[in-house]
């Protein structure tokens, strides 16, 4: 798309000042409201995200049809697409989320020092948050949701391919909230797709308190140069799953599958499959894996276990495919495939099979990553599997919330110090 003209800019700079203003307001509105007043008001919006399902569907048509039309992959119009079921189900986890303990006004430590002033830190909202994303107009529900049940007020800009579902999705949530008394402002989004709204968004310091990207590569990497205000990234999901030699078979072969197969459009969806040298069945993993139509590209250890291995690129350890394919390779013990996923991966999610405790152990600690897993599937990767309801997404820098950001990772805190007159000496 060509560079918006400076009084384009200058328009999009209004426009989000305008919104924030607005949705600042709203916020301090909202945090003022009790624990129930916002439990009420979700469900509210859940309700109104199914009585508004024709609506909604017939808007997520749309887009799919357009999705289809631009070419994009089966994986991508699967992220993409609504049908009753998934819809029943992201108003089911808007009801989630108003059911969940309420993080706002949370003690989280409390002492007294020798003066005798009592100090206490609780949890309080972020205020205004900027959540951009792509894809998934599920998101617009879930953030929404997230957001008004920690206090917080949201600006929302989905993507292009999603956007008549996100706005159908958010008048729906916003009829909802309304109608118990949350202000409109509270839950807003951005007007307009044009790229330079994206811009100044990312430069409204001061307006927006934080911006969380929810996307690809290319839109994480935008956010973090451009932006003006604090970041809470959620990366690529270049997932690995590494079979040890201890590995029992049968788990190998079923929790590589599901992680792969599950559903190949999520951020959690092993992108790497790490087998040891001395694991006895790789074969039989890496046949019931291309049994199932995934295209297998390795390394020359691993075409060897199977001719429908294709040969691999450099460019292929360090590609989230969000498909139906998979990088393989063989490698020579847990130290190797640690350093591989040290130089490869994303930090999201990292799993071991095996079952040799000592060897999950040293995985478990050496592994930089915000979740790491043994004998499990990457596709539990998710908010809603750890108990935390939905989820903005997965953060995989080390500040302020790491791993699925849910209620919690949506507040930060104060201070309180309570005295009887103190005076510093």
């Amino acid at each position: 798309m060509a560079e918006a003209d400076p009084q384009l800019d200058t328009d999009f700079t209004k426009l989000v000042a305008d919104l924030a203003k607005d949705g600042r307001a709203a916020q301090r509105k909202l945090a003022a409201m009790s624990s129930e007043q916002k439990a009420a008001a979700l469900h509210a919006a859940a309700d109104e995200l199914r009585a508004r399902k024709t609506a909604i569907l017939d808007a997520n048509a749309k887009d799919v049809a357009s999705g289809e039309e631009r070419g994009l992959t089966g994986a991508m119009l699967d992220r993409l697409r609504l049908d009753p079921e998934r819809l029943e189900g992201v108003a089911s986890a808007v009801d989630a989320v108003a059911d969940l303990p309420d993080p706002v006004g949370e003690e989280i430590d409390r002492n007294t020092q020798p003066n005798a002033l009592v100090m206490t830190r609780v949890r309080i909202p972020v205020g205004l948050l900027g959540i951009i994303y792509e894809s998934r107009p599920n998101v617009t529900a879930d953030a929404a949701a997230l957001c008004v049940r920690a206090g917080n007020a949201v600006l929302l800009r989905g993507g292009t391919e999603a956007v008549h579902s996100n706005r159908a999705i958010h008048q729906a949530m916003v009829a909802g909230l309304e109608s118990a008394g949350v202000p409109a402002a509270a839950v807003q989004i951005l007007p307009t797709q044009d790229r330079a709204a994206v811009g100044a968004m990312l430069k409204a310091a001061g307006l927006i308190d934080m911006v969380i990207p929810r996307g690809g590569k290319s839109l994480v990497e935008r956010v973090q140069n451009e932006a003006r205000v604090p970041v809470l990234a959620h990366l690529d999901g270049l997932c690995h799953t590494y079979v040890h030699s201890a590995a029992d078979p049968a788990k190998a072969r079923d929790i590589a599958v599901n992680a792969k197969l599950r559903r190949t459009g999520i951020c959690g969806a092993m992108e790497t499959l790490l087998i040891d040298a001395q694991f006895d069945g790789a074969a039989d993993v890496l046949a019931a894996i291309a049994d199932k139509g995934c295209e297998l590209r390795g390394d020359g250890r691993a075409r060897a276990l199977d001719s429908r291995v294709a040969p691999a690129s450099e460019d292929d350890w360090d590609t989230e495919y969000l498909d139906a394919i998979l990088s393989v390779k063989i490698v020579d013990g847990l130290d190797e495939a640690i350093a591989h996923i040290e130089a490869h991966g994303s930090h999201h999610t990292d799993v071991i099979v095996t079952e040799d405790d000592a060897a999950a152990q040293q995985f478990m600690a050496e592994v930089d990553s915000a979740i790491v897993m043994r004998n499990a599937s990457s596709q539990f990767a998710d908010g809603g599997e750890f108990g935390l309801g939905a989820e903005i997404g997965i953060a995989t820098g080390r500040l302020h919330a790491r791993g699925p950001v849910a209620l919690e990772g949506l507040t930060t805190y104060k201070w309180l110090v309570h005295g009887d007159g103190q005076t510093r000496p």
